[in-house]
């Protein structure tokens, strides 16, 4: 199977980031999580110190299930400014891959006009940031090759709904009912 990529800068929000990766192995998707920045020791919003298994240079993208931004600050904004992130981003955008970005992350598509005419969610304050997207109300929302998710709260419902999109949704009720995840639907 191929892999889900999911992309750490410094500053990321550390409950999404290891929620996604956590879901995602529970569901043996094969999940790598890549620094963005160049080494592979990356801290969290909150001091938490994570070693990632890659750095984006050694990265092959022809390999991706998905690929993912975590939110936080300033992680997405470091994630924003990475050149080489936004070019896949816009590759993948443009084959009709899938993209999921949580909390402040949209804002990276959304900068990128990946979301224009999409319905997305956002961590409050950032909707001005998601250029031409249908701003939804829900914690998690799906338009088509894209998912998105508003904040820490909604990272489990978030990474079900990846799990959902590559594997069914069957598997992602049976790890929300494992898990105890109410909020799963």
């Amino acid at each position: 199977m191929k892999k889900a990529f999911v992309h750490f800068a410094e500053g990321f929000e550390e409950i999404e980031a290891l929620t996604i990766v956590n879901v995602l192995r529970r569901a043996e998707i094969p999940t790598e999580m890549v620094s963005v920045t160049g080494v592979r020791q990356v801290a969290g919003a909150h001091g938490i110190k994570i070693t990632t298994d890659v750095v984006f240079d050694d990265v092959d993208y022809t390999d991706s299930a998905i690929v993912i931004l975590p939110g936080g600050m300033p992680g997405s904004k470091n994630l924003q400014e990475h050149k080489g992130l936004a070019e896949v981003l816009i590759a993948k955008a443009g084959n009709n891959e899938p993209l999921a970005a949580i909390c402040a992350a949209p804002m990276v598509l959304g900068g990128l006009g990946i979301l224009k005419g999409k319905e997305a969610v956002c961590y409050p304050g950032f909707e001005q940031q998601l250029t031409g997207a249908k701003i939804q109300a829900g914690s998690t929302t799906k338009a088509g090759n894209i998912i998105t998710g508003r904040g820490p709260g909604a990272a489990l419902n978030f990474s079900l709904e990846i799990v959902a999109l590559l594997k069914g949704k069957q598997l992602a009720d049976t790890l929300a009912k494992g898990m105890l995840v109410e909020t799963w639907a």
